[in-house]
């Protein structure tokens, strides 16, 4: 038995000794792996549970109800704001903190509706680094279980666990929170998470696979994976994006030629915490991007 494979079986085992456990399951790739294991354990006993709210793409939680049937786990969808905190929509250096409060807060109403003890998250090993995450400090102040990180299982090693079960998400790349594209500081708002989504919608109908779209008081500043900068380059999409990312609301498009960073506008990095984003290495990275009609702000 391999030594990843080991460490599964006991999370299994962890697990199979409690009377159920509710998953916090964005639908990425740590929180899916939780809910596989959780599943294979528990049976009908484990129950996998997305939090609705405007800072989670429509995309993303598209991708939670397939993910859920894909494990064939119970999936229950409960909705909150975390736009009814003051301290929250602020985005000091604690948003994360706050965010989590509030996501968790919603795991454990749902536990105590189901008659289920133990909620989980998907942290892993690897997000315990000592960085900056305030998602982690909410998740240690509400005690939710983190087996991954209780059996040292490695974000590389999240994947591999996700390949075997054949998860769709296995290679996902991480995406953390709507809010996060905007800079610490400014504050958060309906319009500024909802022009921020139709944007990367954009990019992300357009073949990009590793992107964010800042939210710079209404400037975008448009991050992809360096890789794929010449594809952002490119004069068909200079034009579209500028014409479609105007339409949604911003009032200037820019490029960031450095190319994508995780938490570029954050103090310390984003949070640990982080969904998973969809995009095909098998799809062209821009055809002719005026083929197809892209949604707009109308």
């Amino acid at each position: 038995m391999s030594t990843v494979e080991a460490k599964a079986e006991a999370v299994r085992a962890d697990l199979a000794e409690r009377d159920g456990v509710v998953v916090a399951f964005s639908g990425g790739v740590d929180s899916s792996v939780v809910a596989a294991l959780a599943h294979d354990a528990l049976g009908d006993d484990a129950v996998a549970c997305t939090a609705k709210s405007e800072t989670l793409p429509a995309a993303e939680l598209e991708d939670a109800n397939r993910v859920a049937e894909e494990i064939g786990i119970r999936h229950e969808i409960v909705s909150f704001s975390e736009l009814d905190d003051p301290n929250f929509v602020v985005n000091d250096d604690d948003r994360c903190y706050h965010c989590r409060t509030m996501r968790l807060g919603k795991m454990f109403e749902t536990a105590e509706r189901l008659g289920i003890p133990v909620v989980c998250d998907g942290t892993n090993a690897s997000d315990a680094d000592g960085g900056h995450r305030p998602g982690l400090r909410a998740v240690e102040e509400l005690d939710a279980y983190s087996p991954l990180l209780a059996h040292d299982i490695t974000k590389d090693e999240v994947r591999e666990l996700a390949d075997r079960y054949g998860l769709s998400v296995a290679d996902k790349p991480s995406m953390a929170c709507l809010s996060s594209r905007i800079p610490t500081g400014l504050e958060v708002t309906e319009d500024k998470l909802s022009r921020v989504e139709q944007a990367e919608t954009l990019l992300r109908q357009w073949g990009f696979s590793q992107f964010r779209v800042r939210d710079h008081d209404g400037l975008a500043r448009i991050e992809v994976g360096r890789d794929e900068l010449d594809a952002a380059l490119n004069p068909d999409f200079v034009a579209a994006a500028r014409d479609h990312l105007t339409d949604a609301g911003f009032d200037h498009v820019t490029l960031d030629l450095h190319g994508y960073e995780t938490g570029s506008v954050s103090p310390d990095g984003d949070d640990g915490s982080e969904r998973d984003e969809s995009g095909s290495d098998d799809e062209p990275l821009v055809e002719n991007v005026f083929d197809a009609d892209y949604p707009t702000a109308e």
